[in-house]
Order: C-alpha cells, then sequence, then structure tokens
C-alpha cells in the first residue's frame, strides 16, 4: 500500500503542529505507524490522499451514525449555508434540536449547547457544584469526559493510549476535589460515599466506558450510583458523550433504566459538525446564566450548520428499525472478529451495545481500566496494521472503541470479518 502523500504530509503538519496533529487520538506512534490523510469520504468508505480505500469503524470518532455525506445531513447542511455560517444570535434551529432531544431523552427537560464534549463535562460540574454547594467531584479510572482540568484524572482514551503520566500542567490544587475510583467497583463506591457522601458534589460517569477501549457496566453498578448519589444529595451526571443516541435511541440511560439528574451530549447530536450540550432538570438548568448566577457561555454555541446536521441525524434515528438494524450489523461484526480471533488461538474478550462495540486482545473479561490496560498491545498494533493494510479503518489504540453506522452493508461486514480472519491466523504463525 502506497502512503507516500500521507507520509509527506505528515512530517510536513509536523513542522507546524505538536506531533503533527491536532487532537493526540490520531496519532499512529502507539502502533508503530503515521496518521494517514484523508481526502475525501462516502457512506462507511473514506479515501486517502493517496487514493486507498477503507472501512471505517472510527466515523470521526463516534458522531457519523449514519455513515460520511448522509444525504439528510448534507441537504440540510447546504441549506443553512447559503443563509449563512453564524450569527452570534438565536435561531429556530436551536429549538428544534433542543426540543428533539428532549422528547427522546426524557431526563432531560432543558438543555444547554457548546462547542464540544469537554465544555458539556466542565459546565455540568461547575453547575453541580454551584447547585449543591460542595466541591468534591468522583470519576472512575479510565473515563475520559474532556481535557478540562478537574477531570483529567486517570483518564482514559489518548491519554491512555500515550500513557502520559498524571496531569501535567494542573496544579495539585485543582484536582484536590477529584476523587477518581474503580470502574464497577460498587463496594468501593459505597465506602467513599459513605465517608465522604455529604460533601460529594457530584458524580460523573460513561454509563458504558466506551474510553478505555468500551467496557459494559455491571448489573447494579449504574443502579449504586443512582441510589447512593440521591441518598447522600450529590447530582449524577451520565457522560453520553460517546454513547448518546448511539447505543439506543434514548441513549444509555435509556438503555439501562437510570435516571440522570444531568446528561451531557456530543458527537452524535452534531451529525459531524462541533458540537457538545449539557441538560437535565429545569429547577437545576435553571441555575445557568442568563437565568441563574452560575456562568457559561460561547461565540459559536448553537451555531446554525451543527444545529442542521443534529437535527437531520437525529430525525433519521427516529425511523422504526434503525436501531435494530444498527444492533444487529454490530452483533455480526463482534462475533465475526471473536471466532477470527478464537480460530487463531488468540485471547479475545468483546462487548457491544447498540452502534458500538470492544476487541480486547485479553485473556479475561474486562471490567475496569486495570483490565483493559493487560491487554496485549503488541497483537493490537499487529492487528491494526494488518487490518490498514486489508483498508479496514480502525482506531490506532486499543483504548478506543468500535463505531458501526446504518452506512455499513452487509458486504463491508464480511469484508472486515474476512480481514480480521487473514491478519489474526497470520498473527499467530
Amino acid at each position: 500500500m502506497d502512503n507516500s502523500k500521507s507520509v509527506k504530509m505528515y512530517k510536513e503538519a509536523e513542522q507546524y503542529i505538536p506531533g503533527g496533529v491536532n487532537s493526540p487520538a490520531r496519532a499512529c506512534s502507539s502502533v508503530g505507524g503515521r496518521p494517514l490523510f484523508i481526502e475525501r469520504a462516502r457512506g462507511a468508505r473514506m479515501t486517502d490522499v493517496d487514493g486507498n480505500s477503507y472501512i471505517d469503524y472510527v466515523l470521526s470518532w463516534g458522531p457519523l451514525i449514519l455513515g460520511h455525506r448522509h444525504p439528510s445531513v448534507i441537504e440540510q447542511v447546504e441549506k443553512v449555508l447559503k443563509q449563512g455560517t453564524s450569527f452570534g444570535a438565536p435561531t429556530e434551529l436551536e429549538t428544534i434540536l433542543a426540543r428533539t432531544v428532549t422528547e427522546m431523552v426524557p431526563s432531560v427537560e432543558k438543555i444547554r449547547f457548546v462547542n464540544s464534549g469537554t465544555e458539556a463535562t466542565m459546565s455540568a460540574v461547575r453547575l453541580a457544584r454551584a447547585y449543591t454547594g460542595r466541591d468534591i467531584i468522583i470519576k472512575f479510572d479510565g473515563c475520559y469526559h474532556g481535557h478540562g482540568d478537574t477531570l483529567l484524572v486517570a483518564a482514559g482514551s489518548g491519554v491512555a493510549t500515550l500513557d502520559i503520566p498524571g496531569t501535567p500542567g494542573v496544579p495539585k490544587e485543582i484536582i484536590t476535589n477529584t476523587l477518581s475510583l474503580k470502574y464497577n467497583d460498587i463496594e468501593g463506591f459505597k465506602s467513599v460515599m459513605k465517608e465522604k457522601g455529604d460533601r460529594v458534589a457530584c458524580v460523573i460517569v460513561e454509563p458504558v466506558a466506551g474510553n478505555m477501549g468500551m467496557v459494559m457496566p455491571q448489573k447494579g453498578f449504574l443502579e449504586e450510583l443512582r441510589e447512593q448519589t440521591s441518598m447522600h444529595g450529590s447530582l449524577l451526571i451520565f457522560d453520553e458523550v460517546m454513547t448518546g443516541f448511539r447505543v439506543s435511541p434514548g441513549c444509555a440511560q435509556e438503555l439501562f433504566g437510570i435516571r440522570p439528574d444531568l446528561t451531557c451530549f456530543g458527537k452524535v447530536i452534531g451529525g459531524g459538525m462541533p458540537v457538545g450540550a449539557y441538560g437535565g432538570a429545569s429547577d437545576i438548568m435553571g441555575r445557568i446564566a442568563p437565568q441563574g448566577d452560575v456562568y457559561q457561555a460561547g461565540t459559536l454555541s448553537g451555531n446554525p450548520l451543527a444545529m442542521a446536521a443534529g437535527i437531520a441525524t437525529l430525525e433519521e434515528l427516529r425511523k422504526d428499525g434503525v436501531f435494530d438494524d444498527l444492533e444487529s450489523k454490530t452483533e455480526r461484526l463482534v462475533n465475526g472478529i471473536k471466532k477470527a480471533a478464537e480460530d487463531a488461538g488468540i485471547s479475545v474478550s468483546v462487548s457491544m451495545a447498540g452502534a458500538m462495540a470492544g476487541v480486547f486482545f485479553n485473556s479475561g473479561d474486562v471490567t475496569n481500566f486495570e483490565d483493559a490496560k493487560k491487554s496485549d498491545l503488541e497483537t493490537f498494533a499487529a492487528y491494526y496494521n494488518g487490518m490498514l493494510e486489508k483498508g479496514i479503518y480502525l482506531a490506532p489504540s486499543q483504548f478506543e472503541a468500535i463505531f458501526t453506522s446504518t452506512a455499513h452493508t452487509d458486504k463491508d461486514i464480511d469484508l472486515t470479518i474476512q480481514a480480521a480472519s487473514e491478519v489474526l491466523s497470520g498473527i499467530n504463525r
């Protein structure tokens, strides 16, 4: 496979951009490679600057649940583009998307749009602290909630991939009130709440942990978070930036039947455009300025292009049978890769929910970040590079999820499983 143009572009990018990329997750150093430079995409396929085509399971890191350049999304964005790109003033599109989210997610009565998942989580935490009058926040090891100072503790995603220690650049005083606990450890969480619960402002969690490779919550874990926070007067925040409208039409909270106090969104609700949001009960959200006294603002918040793309995306997802089809595709893909690994004599642990999945080269079940870090990273690197050679585009990290879309066809799934079988059998020779 010729990647000469990508290599040349990467070398030039390194002269002007730290590491040659504008997000560490795009770097490929952990798998011994360089990032590809993409020229165009449509449906489930991307084409790089060298003309190589790939079946895409990254999908812009999750937002493109309808695939690239879905006709409905493009039509709506083009319509708005002819009217303007940004006004710095309200548009009806903001209200339409806000109403759509509240209809699909009952726990959200009011919502505030921002420009990224990081803005959403940091704003939700600030709101929770103001609402409760408390300082301590609890998160979980391997859950990544963006790069806000207070939450960049024991984070997953690119932080785990690059093995970055601690939080350089973040004063210890800022993270003194951030406690990071083991994901799925019910008894450990209960113990901390028993000791500190009356000082805990909020518990923030990825209901399905997608930033350590995708780890499902064990039975009773989310239920205990809800019970303990309610008991101690703390707020429960679901970070659904990744899972929102991807694991079910009503997000992970619908899938598991848990009603959080606040929810953070991103990715899918922008249909591929930069977006984030946080929302919850009216009385809590009423503390946000200008209605209340908790300040948060953004020049491009509610950008009409992002609102239009989000509306078009959610309208497609609300159609009958869409999620059944997505789940069926994801299940077939995951089961196919699992069988390919087992046939090759390679240990693997898999998980899935809706249109996202996790594949760990690990001999045991993965229930937390410690388990995920025991995965065979050398095998993953060989697998990643082998799949890339066969035209399958995966995230360049064991600690990232796999995403499927409505654009993936049965043929795409079959080709991917076949590629996995060939690559994995070759690794174990």
